[in-house]
């Protein structure tokens, strides 16, 4: 899952422990959160639009996907006047806190590690803030992190 830090980061979530992943309005996006994300999955917290981007921590599915209701708030920047409560077009998970990495797994990393090799956020253009990560590359960013 990908946040800008200044919106959003890894201590954010650390300090609050928990909190809703509202504001996804990508049909894909939205479709790999509703439809794969279960309660306990763990995810992997990066940094977009920072310098460098990368991989800074974990979180973990706390609450399955549900309508997420900031869709309806004509105050929210998150607003669709599309969808509503009785039709939700929009939907949220919640995460919790796991850990904060050491240090960033940076984006320059991960393009140079061959065992991440079809990895979506790798892909030149790929802007997806919610995507499905293999086992073996999830795996392969924690050796990461943690050397």
């Amino acid at each position: 899952m990908k946040s800008e830090p200044d919106v959003f980061s890894i201590d954010d979530l650390k300090k609050k422990g928990r909190a809703p992943w509202d504001g996804v309005r990508n049909y894909q996006a939205r479709n790999f959160m509703r439809d794969h994300m279960c309660l306990g999955d763990l995810v992997l917290f990066y940094h977009s639009s920072a310098l460098p981007p990368g991989v800074a921590g974990l979180a973990r599915v706390c609450r399955e996907a549900y309508p997420d209701f900031t869709s309806w708030d004509r105050k929210s920047k998150f607003f669709d006047p599309r969808s509503t409560p009785e039709k939700p077009l929009w939907f949220m998970v919640d995460l919790e806190f796991v850990e904060k990495f050491p240090e960033l797994v940076n984006l320059e990393l991960l393009k140079n590690n061959p065992t991440l090799e079809g990895m979506m956020v790798i892909r030149k253009g790929m802007r997806l803030s919610v995507q499905p990560v293999e086992e073996k590359h999830f795996q392969a960013i924690l050796k990461m992190a943690r050397c």
